[in-house]
């Protein structure tokens, strides 16, 4: 499970280090593609072929439904480490999370998310957690 939250920045050749924790729980080759709301979602490997089997379930001829299992996996791409443990997350995924140097690594239960510090701290202001919480409700929580 990855909870927490982590602020740090790309190194000069726009590489993310990973914090600790969830690189352990991701392990190697991990798969980064686009998220929801100007993020990027990483999954272990384990995580992305359980959700990848969910998507194969989506008949071809479903137009509505491909076009958002397109984007997704046509984003998807697996990661390799440099020997420092860093990673570098292709230039279109950057550009989509609109990431310049400062980056936020969350924890979201079963999968890491990577914002650019600015869209995460629009995003986290935009209502109060107190109101955040309430809407758990409407799922039983």
């Amino acid at each position: 499970m990855f909870i927490g939250t982590y602020r740090h920045q790309f190194d000069e050749k726009c590489r993310l280090r990973m914090p600790t924790k969830f690189k352990e729980a991701l392990g190697e080759g991990f798969i980064v593609a686009k998220g929801t709301n100007g993020c990027l979602f990483a999954f272990s490997k384990t995580e992305f072929e359980e959700l990848y089997t969910k998507l194969s379930q989506v008949s071809i001829f479903d137009v509505e439904a491909q076009k958002p299992v397109r984007a997704l996996l046509a984003s998807a791409f697996e990661t390799e480490q440099d020997k420092q443990g860093r990673i570098l997350l292709p230039q279109e995924l950057r550009n989509y999370a609109k990431m310049q140097k400062n980056i936020v690594t969350i924890g979201v239960g079963n999968r890491v998310e990577i914002w650019a510090e600015e869209t995460f701290d629009a995003y986290n202001t935009e209502e109060s957690y107190d109101e955040a919480a309430s809407a758990l409700t409407k799922y039983g929580v």
